[in-house]
């Protein structure tokens, strides 16, 4: 239906043969009940759909609208907007932001930052585990709001002029990750405790807790303890404790392969 407002343009040559493709299909095959509407939809669907757009719009407009990248535009009026300014990898950030915008939301879908996974967004997976203030904290359950001048850590701000944080270099020595969706929040999680383990912080399984010794000498038991908040699905778990220890003693650990020999393969 045209409007005033409506440009009065007559369709061309390749949008005339299209319709005409359309609408003039052999009407014989219609006798079916599903087959008629079925064809129905079709017509109704492309017609009336893609010409009528590209009429009204124009080709490269409506072409070109499929292709706009994700948040192109932000929302004009936020509500309950509360501007935020902290920094995010050495980086000072200032933005406006709804007050309930998790950091994790923030920090994919505002920041572009995608290297923190959203996991269960509940908190009870680690896959979003991020570091702010020196402290490992579960971004999904955090507040964009709570991190007003201070300090945020993620995967993508670990690696230092083109080097891998050690902590990063270790996973990949010891196959620490197999599917890679929960490595960022495993990775942030052990390089936030490390400084724990400086610090002398105590953990559930911490022989004497009145004792503070600093700095702690992580065991096995202490590293999957203090790590028991993110999960792996792959099962992953002995090569990410043999990464975290090989890190944390600064010495190197063997790689735990078994290695199949000339007379068992022949077995097998």
């Amino acid at each position: 239906m045209m409007t005033e407002d409506t440009p009065d343009q007559e369709l061309t040559e390749d949008e005339k043969q299209l319709f005409g493709q359309l609408l003039c299909e052999d009407q014989n095959q219609l006798t079916d009940f599903d087959e008629a509407r079925r064809n129905f939809l079709k017509q109704i669907t492309l017609a009336g759909g893609g010409i009528l757009a590209l009429q009204m719009f124009g080709k490269e407009t409506f072409a070109g609208s499929l292709h706009e990248p994700l948040n192109a535009e932000l929302p004009v009026n936020l509500e309950n907007s509360v501007n935020v300014s902290f920094k995010v990898n050495g980086i000072k950030k200032s933005l406006d932001v709804d007050s309930r915008m998790t950091l994790l939301d923030t920090l994919r879908e505002r920041l572009q930052l995608t290297g923190s996974k959203k996991g269960c967004d509940h908190g009870q997976c680690g896959a979003c585990t991020v570091i702010v203030d020196g402290k490992r904290v579960l971004s999904c359950l955090t507040l964009a709001a709570s991190c007003t001048n201070k300090s945020v850590t993620t995967i993508e701000g670990l690696a230092k002029n083109g080097e891998l944080h050690p902590m990063q270099a270790s996973f990949l020595k010891h196959d620490g990750f197999q599917c890679g969706y929960c490595t960022p929040g495993q990775i942030c999680s052990a390089v936030a405790l490390m400084g724990e383990a400086r610090n002398g912080e105590v953990s559930y399984v911490t022989p004497n807790v009145r004792i503070k010794a600093a700095p702690i000498q992580l065991s096995e038991e202490e590293i999957r303890e203090r790590m028991s908040g993110n999960i792996c699905r792959c099962g992953a778990y002995p090569n990410i404790v043999d990464a975290i220890k090989e890190v944390h003693s600064a010495k190197p650990v063997a790689q735990n392969w078994n290695l199949v020999d000339q007379k068992e393969l022949t077995e097998i």
